[in-house]
């Protein structure tokens, strides 16, 4: 069986993580989670090749028809992607934003792909032992090492001082509740097409999501906040600051289409629902520098 179950649920067949339509995955917040964000944090010091998992196959052909992105995702045993630029694929890779890639030429973010790869029985058989936080972790490092080996990408990393958001207390204090230890409540992350619900967790892992909206900035935790929270955040999504991955708790399915154009920008919901805001400074943020890419090699 290869079939990726993220929950106790039902959840053979569809992807990890997926683009196309609104019903996707959810987060359940455990150790692990906080041990896979160590180890995210440690691979983008490491070469693109460190992750022993990789893709046997993959085909990768341009995208003569999508004006935009339709489709991304990862299952256990394969990758797929449809209409996505290299740039793109960068992004969700490496989990930076487009300020953070340097030196790019013009076609990394206009040539568009249809990609699909598939692992070794072997692999997916690894994959399946991991929870669902260190598949993540390795996921993105197949993807590195197949843009490294299809696209001749390599980069190195430098530290600048970059525009960012940091997320502070808003002036009438935050609204968030606070968890306590022994509660029995459940613990873990709702993420979906303008949510982020949180359940007994910290504000780290609120800032790791909010950095996912695309917001054109990385976010940084200024909040001096340290307990575990319970909230909802609700918010209209721009189209251009959608985020790659959508998705729902448990396998639940997600809403049929974005919410009301009327809702609350992510910024004023911030504030509103959450007593916090995201206020524009500079910081020290990690760039990806682009020292060789080429066009994808043949099929």
């Amino acid at each position: 069986m290869t079939e990726d179950v993220v929950s106790k649920r039902d959840f053979s067949r569809k992807p990890l993580l997926a683009v196309a339509g609104f019903a996707a995955v959810a987060v359940p917040v455990m150790s692990g989670l906080l041990l896979a964000t160590h180890s995210r944090a440690e691979s983008r010091v490491q070469n693109t090749s460190a992750s022993a998992l990789q893709y046997e196959v993959a085909s990768i052909k341009p995208n003569k028809y999508s004006s935009h992105m339709l489709g991304l995702g990862f299952w256990i045993e394969r990758f797929t992607a449809t209409g996505v630029t290299l740039q793109g694929l960068i992004r969700e890779a490496y989990e930076v934003e487009d300020n953070q890639i340097s030196g790019a030429p013009a076609w990394l973010d206009s040539e568009r792909y249809d990609i699909e790869a598939k692992a070794d029985k072997s692999v997916a058989d690894e994959l399946q032992k991991l929870s669902f936080d260190q598949r993540l972790v390795e996921y993105r490092r197949m993807l590195q090492a197949l843009l490294g080996d299809r696209f001749q990408l390599t980069l190195h990393r430098e530290t600048k001082e970059l525009p960012v958001y940091a997320l502070v207390i808003a002036k009438k204090g935050p609204k968030l509740q606070e968890t306590h230890p022994g509660d029995n409540d459940p613990t873990g992350m709702t993420f979906g097409w303008g949510l982020l619900k949180g359940e007994g967790v910290p504000i780290a892992l609120l800032v790791r999501h909010l950095s996912q909206q695309r917001l054109g900035r990385p976010v940084l935790d200024k909040s001096g906040l340290t307990g575990k929270y319970d909230f909802t955040l609700q918010w209209t999504p721009e189209e251009n600051r959608a985020p790659m991955f959508k998705g729902t708790r448990d396998g639940g399915q997600g809403p049929d289409s974005p919410p009301d154009s009327s809702g609350p920008s992510i910024f004023t919901a911030i504030q509103e629902q959450l007593g916090l805001r995201l206020e524009s400074q500079k910081g020290p943020v990690e760039v990806l520098v682009i020292d060789h890419v080429e066009r994808p090699s043949e099929n």
